[in-house]
Protein backbone atom coordinates (compact mmCIF):
# COMPACT_ATOMS: atom_id res chain seq x y z
CA UNK A 1 0.00 0.00 0.00
CA UNK A 2 1.81 3.27 -0.88
CA UNK A 3 2.31 6.21 1.88
CA UNK A 4 1.42 9.54 0.39
CA UNK A 5 2.71 12.63 2.05
CA UNK A 6 0.39 15.49 1.62
CA UNK A 7 2.24 18.55 2.42
CA UNK A 8 0.31 21.06 1.69
CA UNK A 9 -0.87 22.06 5.25
CA UNK A 10 -3.12 24.82 4.40
CA UNK A 11 -5.01 23.13 1.41
CA UNK A 12 -5.10 19.78 3.43
CA UNK A 13 -8.92 20.63 4.35
CA UNK A 14 -9.49 20.86 0.54
CA UNK A 15 -8.37 17.31 -0.42
CA UNK A 16 -8.96 15.42 3.21
CA UNK A 17 -11.47 13.56 1.42
CA UNK A 18 -11.46 14.71 -1.92
CA UNK A 19 -8.23 12.41 -1.98
CA UNK A 20 -9.18 9.57 -1.21
CA UNK A 21 -12.37 9.24 -2.85
CA UNK A 22 -10.27 9.95 -5.95
CA UNK A 23 -8.27 7.02 -5.11
CA UNK A 24 -10.83 4.83 -4.41
CA UNK A 25 -12.50 5.74 -7.50
CA UNK A 26 -9.07 4.88 -9.38
CA UNK A 27 -8.49 1.51 -7.45
CA UNK A 28 -5.96 2.45 -5.59
CA UNK A 29 -5.34 1.63 -1.85
CA UNK A 30 -3.44 3.95 -0.09
CA UNK A 31 -2.61 5.96 2.46
CA UNK A 32 -2.88 9.84 2.70
CA UNK A 33 -1.33 11.38 5.48
CA UNK A 34 0.19 14.47 6.75
CA UNK A 35 3.06 13.98 8.70
CA UNK A 36 4.98 10.64 7.61
CA UNK A 37 9.05 8.94 8.00
CA UNK A 38 10.58 10.58 4.85
CA UNK A 39 11.88 7.11 4.11
CA UNK A 40 8.41 5.34 4.16
CA UNK A 41 7.07 7.61 1.68
CA UNK A 42 6.12 6.73 -1.73
CA UNK A 43 4.65 10.00 -2.93
CA UNK A 44 4.28 13.82 -2.31
CA UNK A 45 1.77 15.72 -3.07
CA UNK A 46 2.93 19.11 -3.17
CA UNK A 47 2.45 22.82 -3.20
CA UNK A 48 5.66 25.39 -3.25
CA UNK A 49 4.17 27.34 -0.64
CA UNK A 50 4.38 24.57 1.69
CA UNK A 51 7.48 23.93 4.16
CA UNK A 52 8.75 20.87 3.07
CA UNK A 53 12.11 22.16 1.19
CA UNK A 54 14.13 19.34 1.76
CA UNK A 55 13.55 16.83 -0.20
CA UNK A 56 16.69 14.56 0.14
CA UNK A 57 15.61 12.39 2.57
CA UNK A 58 12.23 11.19 0.72
CA UNK A 59 14.81 8.77 -1.15
CA UNK A 60 11.81 6.24 -1.70
CA UNK A 61 9.58 8.75 -2.71
CA UNK A 62 8.66 7.62 -6.82
CA UNK A 63 7.27 11.24 -7.72
CA UNK A 64 6.44 14.34 -6.60
CA UNK A 65 3.28 15.94 -7.84
CA UNK A 66 2.84 19.41 -7.64
CA UNK A 67 -0.93 21.09 -6.81
CA UNK A 68 0.14 24.06 -8.75
CA UNK A 69 0.74 24.80 -12.86
CA UNK A 70 3.53 27.00 -12.02
CA UNK A 71 6.96 25.21 -10.27
CA UNK A 72 9.35 27.88 -10.89
CA UNK A 73 9.64 27.87 -7.10
CA UNK A 74 10.75 24.34 -6.80
CA UNK A 75 11.86 23.29 -9.92
CA UNK A 76 15.22 24.71 -9.30
CA UNK A 77 15.77 23.52 -5.87
CA UNK A 78 18.75 21.13 -5.93
CA UNK A 79 17.38 18.65 -3.08
CA UNK A 80 14.70 18.00 -5.54
CA UNK A 81 15.55 15.00 -7.71
CA UNK A 82 12.62 12.67 -7.68
CA UNK A 83 10.16 13.19 -10.70
CA UNK A 84 8.24 16.61 -10.48
CA UNK A 85 4.71 16.64 -12.07
CA UNK A 86 2.59 20.14 -12.18
CA UNK A 87 -0.89 20.16 -12.34
CA UNK A 88 -2.68 20.44 -15.47
CA UNK A 89 -6.68 20.83 -14.26
CA UNK A 90 -9.19 20.30 -16.21
CA UNK A 91 -11.17 22.45 -14.31
CA UNK A 92 -8.14 25.20 -14.28
CA UNK A 93 -8.07 25.18 -17.87
CA UNK A 94 -12.11 25.98 -17.75
CA UNK A 95 -11.80 28.57 -15.34
CA UNK A 96 -8.91 30.25 -17.27
CA UNK A 97 -10.23 30.03 -20.47
CA UNK A 98 -13.74 31.99 -18.42
CA UNK A 99 -11.41 34.67 -17.11
CA UNK A 100 -9.54 35.48 -20.41
CA UNK A 101 -12.57 35.49 -22.67
CA UNK A 102 -14.70 37.62 -20.49
CA UNK A 103 -12.25 40.14 -20.24
CA UNK A 104 -10.88 39.76 -23.64
CA UNK A 105 -14.40 40.48 -24.73
CA UNK A 106 -14.91 43.10 -21.69
CA UNK A 107 -12.81 45.40 -23.87
CA UNK A 108 -13.40 44.13 -27.11
CA UNK A 109 -17.03 45.56 -26.29
CA UNK A 110 -16.22 48.73 -24.48
CA UNK A 111 -18.78 47.71 -21.80
CA UNK A 112 -17.13 49.85 -19.21
CA UNK A 113 -17.94 52.96 -20.93
CA UNK A 114 -21.67 51.92 -20.23
CA UNK A 115 -21.22 50.22 -16.90
CA UNK A 116 -19.31 52.73 -15.37
CA UNK A 117 -21.35 55.73 -16.58
CA UNK A 118 -21.41 58.68 -13.77
CA UNK A 119 -22.14 61.44 -16.62
CA UNK A 120 -24.72 59.55 -18.18
CA UNK A 121 -23.84 59.91 -21.39
CA UNK A 122 -25.29 58.53 -24.22
CA UNK A 123 -22.37 56.71 -26.51
CA UNK A 124 -23.86 54.90 -29.48
CA UNK A 125 -20.03 53.96 -30.71
CA UNK A 126 -19.84 50.51 -31.99
CA UNK A 127 -17.46 47.70 -31.51
CA UNK A 128 -15.94 46.10 -34.48
CA UNK A 129 -16.80 42.85 -34.71
CA UNK A 130 -14.41 40.13 -33.72
CA UNK A 131 -12.52 39.21 -36.57
CA UNK A 132 -11.61 42.40 -37.20
CA UNK A 133 -9.70 42.88 -33.52
CA UNK A 134 -6.72 40.72 -33.79
CA UNK A 135 -5.46 39.17 -31.12
CA UNK A 136 -2.17 37.61 -29.12
CA UNK A 137 -1.27 35.01 -26.84
CA UNK A 138 2.10 34.74 -25.46
CA UNK A 139 2.73 30.83 -24.22
CA UNK A 140 0.85 27.94 -26.33
CA UNK A 141 0.94 25.63 -23.31
CA UNK A 142 -1.87 23.98 -21.86
CA UNK A 143 -3.80 27.21 -20.72
CA UNK A 144 -2.28 29.42 -23.66
CA UNK A 145 -4.13 26.76 -25.77
CA UNK A 146 -7.22 26.75 -24.45
CA UNK A 147 -7.93 30.46 -24.35
CA UNK A 148 -6.16 30.78 -27.88
CA UNK A 149 -8.60 28.71 -29.28
CA UNK A 150 -11.41 29.90 -26.99
CA UNK A 151 -11.21 33.28 -28.52
CA UNK A 152 -10.64 31.98 -32.68
CA UNK A 153 -13.97 30.06 -32.02
CA UNK A 154 -15.48 33.64 -31.23
CA UNK A 155 -13.68 34.69 -35.01
CA UNK A 156 -11.10 37.03 -33.13
CA UNK A 157 -7.69 36.66 -35.75
CA UNK A 158 -5.64 35.07 -32.86
CA UNK A 159 -1.77 35.34 -33.30
CA UNK A 160 -0.04 32.57 -30.90
CA UNK A 161 3.59 32.73 -29.61
CA UNK A 162 6.03 30.06 -28.19
CA UNK A 163 9.83 30.21 -27.50
CA UNK A 164 9.82 27.00 -29.62
CA UNK A 165 8.39 26.25 -32.28
CA UNK A 166 4.58 24.79 -32.89
CA UNK A 167 2.56 24.23 -35.35
CA UNK A 168 -1.71 24.57 -34.32
CA UNK A 169 -4.06 23.93 -36.94
CA UNK A 170 -6.32 27.09 -36.91
CA UNK A 171 -3.86 29.68 -35.47
CA UNK A 172 -1.08 31.61 -36.90
CA UNK A 173 1.70 30.91 -34.96
CA UNK A 174 4.84 32.56 -34.21
CA UNK A 175 8.17 31.15 -32.41
CA UNK A 176 11.37 32.86 -30.89
CA UNK A 177 12.81 36.13 -30.33
CA UNK A 178 12.08 37.37 -34.21
CA UNK A 179 8.41 35.76 -33.88
CA UNK A 180 7.86 37.61 -30.78
CA UNK A 181 7.89 40.96 -32.59
CA UNK A 182 5.88 39.81 -35.45
CA UNK A 183 3.09 38.29 -32.87
CA UNK A 184 2.78 41.47 -31.11
CA UNK A 185 2.85 43.82 -33.77
CA UNK A 186 -0.26 45.21 -34.53
CA UNK A 187 -2.29 43.20 -31.81
CA UNK A 188 -5.35 45.20 -30.05
CA UNK A 189 -5.34 42.63 -26.80
CA UNK A 190 -2.21 40.63 -25.76
CA UNK A 191 -2.96 37.86 -23.36
CA UNK A 192 0.45 36.56 -21.38
CA UNK A 193 -0.10 32.67 -20.25
CA UNK A 194 3.83 31.84 -19.88
CA UNK A 195 5.51 29.78 -17.24
CA UNK A 196 8.07 32.21 -15.53
CA UNK A 197 11.51 31.71 -16.49
CA UNK A 198 14.96 33.55 -16.92
CA UNK A 199 13.86 33.82 -20.39
CA UNK A 200 10.38 35.27 -20.00
CA UNK A 201 11.03 37.47 -17.29
CA UNK A 202 10.00 41.31 -18.73
CA UNK A 203 8.69 39.73 -22.08
CA UNK A 204 6.73 42.71 -21.96
CA UNK A 205 8.84 45.91 -21.32
CA UNK A 206 8.88 49.19 -22.69
CA UNK A 207 10.15 48.06 -26.17
CA UNK A 208 7.41 45.44 -26.93
CA UNK A 209 5.05 47.27 -25.52
CA UNK A 210 5.59 50.02 -28.62
CA UNK A 211 4.73 46.83 -30.68
CA UNK A 212 0.97 46.20 -30.40
CA UNK A 213 -2.17 48.78 -31.98
CA UNK A 214 -1.96 51.62 -29.63
CA UNK A 215 -4.64 51.22 -27.24
CA UNK A 216 -4.54 47.85 -26.73
CA UNK A 217 -5.04 45.59 -24.46
CA UNK A 218 -3.26 43.73 -22.31
CA UNK A 219 -3.87 40.87 -19.85
CA UNK A 220 -2.09 39.17 -17.56
CA UNK A 221 -3.72 36.09 -15.90
CA UNK A 222 0.40 33.96 -16.07
CA UNK A 223 3.11 35.06 -14.04
CA UNK A 224 3.73 38.76 -12.79
CA UNK A 225 6.89 39.31 -13.75
CA UNK A 226 6.06 38.76 -17.25
CA UNK A 227 5.87 42.24 -17.34
CA UNK A 228 7.71 45.42 -16.54
CA UNK A 229 5.49 47.18 -13.96
CA UNK A 230 6.97 50.62 -14.79
CA UNK A 231 6.82 49.99 -18.32
CA UNK A 232 3.06 49.34 -18.34
CA UNK A 233 2.65 52.34 -16.31
CA UNK A 234 4.36 54.50 -18.86
CA UNK A 235 2.54 53.11 -21.60
CA UNK A 236 -1.28 53.36 -20.28
CA UNK A 237 0.03 57.25 -19.65
CA UNK A 238 1.32 57.70 -22.96
CA UNK A 239 -2.02 55.91 -24.78
CA UNK A 240 -0.33 53.21 -26.24
CA UNK A 241 -1.59 50.70 -24.17
CA UNK A 242 -5.31 51.20 -23.50
CA UNK A 243 -6.18 49.00 -20.71
CA UNK A 244 -4.69 46.18 -18.42
CA UNK A 245 -6.75 43.78 -16.14
CA UNK A 246 -3.55 41.63 -14.31
CA UNK A 247 -4.54 38.97 -12.07
CA UNK A 248 -0.82 38.44 -10.79
CA UNK A 249 1.75 40.49 -9.46
CA UNK A 250 5.52 40.28 -8.41
CA UNK A 251 4.70 40.82 -5.04
CA UNK A 252 1.24 39.46 -3.81
CA UNK A 253 -1.08 40.33 -2.39
CA UNK A 254 -0.31 43.58 -4.15
CA UNK A 255 0.52 46.11 -1.80
CA UNK A 256 -1.95 48.71 -1.05
CA UNK A 257 0.30 51.51 -2.14
CA UNK A 258 1.03 50.17 -5.89
CA UNK A 259 0.35 52.17 -8.61
CA UNK A 260 -1.62 49.54 -10.12
CA UNK A 261 -4.55 49.65 -7.78
CA UNK A 262 -5.20 53.61 -8.25
CA UNK A 263 -4.40 53.73 -11.66
CA UNK A 264 -7.78 54.17 -14.06
CA UNK A 265 -7.04 52.26 -16.48
CA UNK A 266 -6.20 49.30 -14.65
CA UNK A 267 -8.03 46.35 -13.41
CA UNK A 268 -6.66 44.35 -10.09
CA UNK A 269 -8.11 40.91 -10.11
CA UNK A 270 -6.65 39.27 -6.86
CA UNK A 271 -4.97 35.74 -9.10
CA UNK A 272 -8.78 34.12 -9.11
CA UNK A 273 -8.30 33.86 -12.96
CA UNK A 274 -7.77 30.04 -11.98
CA UNK A 275 -7.62 28.15 -9.12
CA UNK A 276 -6.79 24.09 -8.68
CA UNK A 277 -10.26 22.49 -7.46
CA UNK A 278 -9.80 19.48 -5.13
CA UNK A 279 -12.25 17.37 -6.93
CA UNK A 280 -10.43 17.76 -10.75
CA UNK A 281 -7.15 17.70 -9.37
CA UNK A 282 -7.63 15.15 -7.22
CA UNK A 283 -8.29 12.67 -10.25
CA UNK A 284 -5.67 14.61 -11.16
CA UNK A 285 -3.53 12.96 -8.86
CA UNK A 286 -4.99 9.74 -8.85
CA UNK A 287 -4.22 9.05 -12.00
CA UNK A 288 -0.23 9.53 -11.94
CA UNK A 289 0.06 7.42 -8.80
CA UNK A 290 -1.73 5.10 -10.64
CA UNK A 291 0.73 5.50 -13.46
CA UNK A 292 3.61 5.03 -10.51
CA UNK A 293 2.38 1.85 -9.18
CA UNK A 294 1.49 0.42 -12.83
CA UNK A 295 5.29 1.32 -13.88
CA UNK A 296 4.08 3.83 -16.60
CA UNK A 297 4.97 7.16 -17.77
CA UNK A 298 4.10 9.82 -15.10
CA UNK A 299 1.58 12.72 -16.73
CA UNK A 300 2.63 16.82 -17.37
CA UNK A 301 6.01 15.84 -16.19
CA UNK A 302 8.31 18.84 -15.55
CA UNK A 303 11.71 19.40 -17.54
CA UNK A 304 13.67 20.43 -15.39
CA UNK A 305 16.13 22.56 -18.30
CA UNK A 306 13.14 24.60 -19.24
CA UNK A 307 11.65 24.75 -15.99
CA UNK A 308 8.17 23.78 -16.65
Amino acid sequence: MPLILFAAPALWPEYRDALPRALAQAGISAQVVTEADPHAVDYIVYAPSAPLQDFAPFVRTRAVLSLWAGVERVVRNPTLTQPLCRMVDPALTEGMVEWVTGHALRFHLGMDRHIVNPGRLWDPTTPPIARERPVTVLGLGELGLAAARALAALNFPVRGWSRTEKHIQGLETYHGEDGLDAALTGAQIVITLLPRTPGTDNILNARTLALPARGAAVLNPGRGPLIDDDALLAALDSGQIGQATLDVFRVEPLPADHPFWAHPKVTVTPHIAADTRADSASAVLAENIRRGEAGEPFLHLVDRARGY
